[in-house]
């Protein structure tokens, strides 16, 4: 009799550490799996907060109202160039850097002595004109709302500054820490690029070609008049300038 129920006892005992075996083998596979899933898991993760960081990068901000504008206006002015001389409409600080050659302003080598409008910008506006760069390395510039007639007097904006690797709107200095900027579009060189400048309250928006290249909101906005074309070095060409009031 004690010699069977020390056998049950000892079947017992061994069921019982088999089940534990059995927990215990079953709990460090899930482990395993688990440590080995984590490094998925880890890439899996990472992927998708990049994907939300992406997602949630502010967008350039345009004004809520630039689309309509790009449209809406007054015409004030308006220069096509068909002619020999500048005449009394511009201010040409270098008479052998500016001049007018197959209906369009060319400037080179001009070292930022621009041609400037002999006209005040009304506070609301839209400016429009074509330009071309017959280099590869593009720099096409123009300064808007400038104090004076002359460089860093305003807003200078650049397309495809530095050779062909900036695209910029800056105030007062070029060069500045407040510079807004972004390396794409691209100036091609001997294509017609089509500017469009707007300004309303306190933002001037910048499109070429019919799309948003840059904004610049700023809250003690320069209340200059002159608009002007700047050249540093490269042969650069400008025609169709139309000006349109947005009061």
């Amino acid at each position: 009799m004690r010699e069977r129920m020390w056998k049950l006892s000892m079947k017992k005992s061994w069921r019982r550490k088999r089940s534990m075996m059995r927990f215990a083998k079953r709990g460090w596979w899930k482990e395993t799996r688990m440590i080995k899933t984590l490094p998925g898991m880890g890439i899996t993760l990472l992927l998708v907060c990049t994907l939300v960081l992406v997602a949630c990068e502010s967008p350039r901000k345009f004004s809520k109202h630039g689309d309509r504008r790009l449209k809406e206006g007054t015409l004030i002015f308006s220069d096509d160039f068909e002619r020999d001389s500048l005449g009394p409409n511009w201010i040409v600080n270098d008479a052998k850097r500016w001049r007018i050659r197959d209906g369009w302003v060319h400037g080179q080598d001009a070292l930022n002595k621009g041609l400037w409008l002999n006209q005040d910008l009304p506070r609301k506006v839209r400016i429009e004109f074509d330009a071309r760069s017959e280099s590869p390395e593009g720099d096409l510039k123009c300064e808007v709302f400038a104090m004076t007639p002359e460089h860093q007097a305003g807003y200078i904006i650049i397309f495809g500054g530095w050779k062909n690797s900036i695209n910029a709107i800056a105030r007062l200095d070029e060069h500045g820490k407040d510079r807004r900027q972004t390396s794409s579009p691209k100036v091609v060189k001997g294509k017609t690029h089509h500017f469009t400048i707007v300004r309303s309250g306190n933002q001037l928006d910048w499109y070429v070609d019919d799309k948003p290249v840059l904004s610049f909101h700023d809250s003690d906005p320069i209340r200059g008049n002159y608009f002007g074309f700047n050249n540093w070095k490269v042969p650069n060409y400008y025609d169709n300038l139309k000006i349109y009031s947005l009061e």
